[in-house]
C-alpha cells in the first residue's frame, strides 16, 4: 500500500480510503467488521463515514455507521493504527436530525461532533469535516 501525508500534516493516510456510507443499511455490522478487517490487513488506514451515515438517510438508521465503526475499534483495540475522517451534516431539511433543522453553526456542530465521537467510541477525529 501507498501512503501519503494528509494535506500538510505529518498524518500519513493509504492511497485508498474505506467508505462506510452503507453500513447498517444496505451492509450489517458483520459486513462492516468484515471489511474493516479486510481494509486493515491491507494497508488501508483511512476510513471515512460521516454523523448522518447510512444513506439514503432515516430517521430509524442514522449514526448507526458510526455505531458500527465504534464497535469495530472498541472490540480489535486498534484506534491508534486507523486515521479516521467523519463529516458534520449541514443543512438538510432534516428536522428530526437533531430535533431541528439542521444548520453549521457553532452549537451544531458541537452537537454533531460530541454524537459522533460517543457512536465511535473515541476520544478524538482525525479529519472533520463540513
Amino acid at each position: 500500500m501507498e501512503y501519503r501525508n494528509l494535506g500538510n500534516t505529518d498524518i500519513k493516510v493509504s492511497l485508498i480510503c474505506l467508505g462506510t456510507m452503507t453500513w447498517g443499511e444496505q451492509n450489517s455490522e458483520d459486513d462492516g467488521f468484515s471489511q474493516m478487517d479486510f481494509a486493515l490487513d491491507h494497508g488501508v488506514n483511512f476510513f471515512d463515514t460521516a454523523e448522518l451515515y447510512p444513506v439514503p438517510p432515516k430517521k430509524e438508521t442514522w449514526g448507526s455507521t458510526e455505531k458500527i465503526i465504534g464497535n469495530w475499534l472498541e472490540s480489535r483495540k486498534c484506534r491508534e493504527k486507523i486515521v479516521l475522517a467523519s463529516k458534520v451534516t449541514g443543512r438538510s431539511g432534516m428536522k428530526w436530525f437533531r430535533n431541528k433543522e439542521t444548520r453549521l453553526d457553532e452549537k451544531q456542530i458541537d452537537l454533531a461532533i460530541e454524537g459522533s465521537l460517543k457512536r465511535l467510541k473515541t476520544d478524538y477525529i482525525d479529519l472533520y469535516q463540513l
